[in-house]
């Protein structure tokens, strides 16, 4: 029994971060990207400051860490909540949890840009599986059909239209921040350094809110919408997050990580059954591409490590 509620709470901030992607789909439509992004963010981080308060954890921003604390900030805070919410216009739920659960990819090829991280020969196949995803969630078939079959001559803007090019960028933005939060934790606590950055990351979203005329000041939101609001912002940012960090600095990081699969299963599944999102063909063959390619990225070492001590034993005995 209490095996599986600890599995049952392991798999909850996955279920939390997809199942908020279906809550905020319907608030941007009506109240705008930027206050639905920073909604999110400032209770959030205000949420999770608090509780290291109580708990008397570390609150401060070591000055070293502090440019690329800001840096960190503006990426993965302001930037990449906007661009989600922004994709959120104009593509499903589950589609963009799909784009976004992506930036496994940019962030090996990040990592192995800046830090030298290898990339197996597992690792690049994953890779190629995921470019492929990609190009088959966010190109229209009529598009494909055109450069594969030299159909009938399609306009450029069916390239990557629909909201998959925001999601694209908030993927991007995202690789950029788990990249950046090396540099913005290397004297500060991870934890508060979150909560920092969701509390401050919101205010330039504020800002941007009350001068954009396209959408009005104040959401003309029910109190379900709220609740909705609530939901994403305490529980799909707060609570994930806080369980997510807890989890991880106790368990096997690899292994949980690997979990993180089923961020785009639940956001597919709540955004189906709720909003009435459904996938064509071709997209449902891209999401079982990009996630057996995040899988194959984020397992290379792991999956590689046979082959690679059968080579050494070979080599060894050559010797």
């Amino acid at each position: 029994m209490f095996q599986m509620l600890n599995w049952l709470l392991m798999v909850l901030p996955f279920a939390l971060w997809g199942t908020a992607m279906a809550a905020m789909s319907p608030l941007v439509q009506s109240g705008g990207p930027e206050i639905v992004a920073s909604l999110r963010l400032f209770p959030a981080g205000l949420f999770v400051l608090i509780t290291l308060l109580i708990i008397k954890r570390p609150l401060t921003i070591a000055k070293e860490d502090l440019i690329w604390f800001l840096i960190f900030t503006l990426i993965d805070g302001t930037l990449f909540q906007f661009l989600l919410a922004r994709g959120l216009l104009e593509t499903g739920a589950g589609l963009g949890s799909v784009f976004i659960d992506s930036q496994p990819l940019m962030v090996a090829l990040l990592a192995r840009s800046l830090f030298g991280d290898a990339i197996n020969p597992i690792g690049w196949t994953g890779l190629m599986l995921g470019l492929v995803g990609i190009i088959c969630l966010g190109i229209s078939p009529d598009f494909l059909s055109h450069w594969l079959l030299m159909g009938d001559s399609v306009s450029g803007s069916s390239l990557l239209s629909n909201g998959e090019a925001w999601m694209l960028g908030a993927a991007i933005a995202m690789a950029l921040g788990t990249v950046l939060i090396r540099f913005a934790c290397k004297q500060s606590d991870p934890i508060a350094v979150t909560g920092w950055h969701m509390l401050l990351g919101s205010l330039p979203l504020i800002i941007w809110h009350s001068f954009d005329s396209n959408w009005p000041l104040f959401p003309d939101w029910s109190n379900i919408d709220w609740l909705l609001m609530a939901y994403s912002s305490l529980f799909g940012s707060a609570l994930a997050y806080g369980l997510f960090f807890w989890f991880a600095s106790k368990k096997e990081l690899t292994s949980f990580s690997t979990l993180a699969f089923l961020t785009p299963v639940f956001a597919l599944v709540s955004g189906g059954l709720w909003l009435g999102e459904r996938l064509e063909p071709l997209q449902w063959v891209g999401v079982f591409l990009v996630l057996i390619s995040v899988f194959l990225v984020s397992q290379r070492n792991r999956l590689w490590e046979p082959f690679q001590r059968e080579q050494d034993d070979l080599q060894g005995g050559v010797s």
